[in-house]
């Protein structure tokens, strides 16, 4: 699901052009939602499960949400095992724009 996880991120950068950042995220984050995805067979969002909700900022996980069906779908997955799923965390700095960590790695 590696692949899968990368380009997801990179289409939620692509859908998302107003809300992202790409250079290096601050020391200190806004806020760090994490959701794990569940994809059906041709790559739509099945499910979005909340992980983790941030303590400060609520908010940015609706934001995350929201950039995830904006993204969807990613792709047919059903040569690969199941199940579809992967987490992503979103990395957000204060001006409330994200960054999928996926990008970091």
């Amino acid at each position: 699901m590696h692949e899968v996880r990368v380009q997801a991120a990179l289409r939620m950068v692509d859908a998302n052009p107003d809300g992202i950042y790409e250079d290096r995220p601050p020391d200190v984050l806004l806020a760090i939602p994490v959701l794990e995805i569940e994809l059906d067979a041709n790559g739509s969002v099945c499910h979005i499960h909340v992980a983790r909700h941030p303590g400060q900022a609520p908010e940015t996980t609706q934001i995350a949400i929201d950039a995830v069906h904006r993204a969807a779908p990613f792709g047919n997955v059903s040569h690969l095992p199941k199940p579809w799923v992967f987490t992503e965390v979103f990395l957000f700095r204060d001006d409330r724009r994200f960054k999928p960590r996926t990008l970091d790695d």
